[in-house]
């Protein structure tokens, strides 16, 4: 069974100040914090659920995805 560690995980801070951690690869799969470390914290709750709602709907969970890192100035 794949866990959040089979994943790339995505976490920035947004424009209101919060952190937001998520997995580009599974649609939905995101989480926000005040922190990097809470964002990520959540984002392993919120990964849980869609591992159960995935297997609810007997379909397997995606293939991570490649990841491109950029910076826009």
């Amino acid at each position: 069974m794949k866990t959040l560690f089979d994943y790339h995980v995505v976490c920035h801070r947004d424009d209101n100040g919060s952190c937001v951690a998520y997995v580009p690869a599974i649609a939905g799969c995101h989480a926000v914090g005040s922190t990097p470390e809470g964002a990520q914290q959540e984002l392993h709750n919120v990964f849980d659920m869609m591992v159960e709602e995935f297997a609810e709907r007997g379909q397997p969970l995606p293939e991570d995805v490649e990841l491109t890192v950029a910076h826009a100035r």
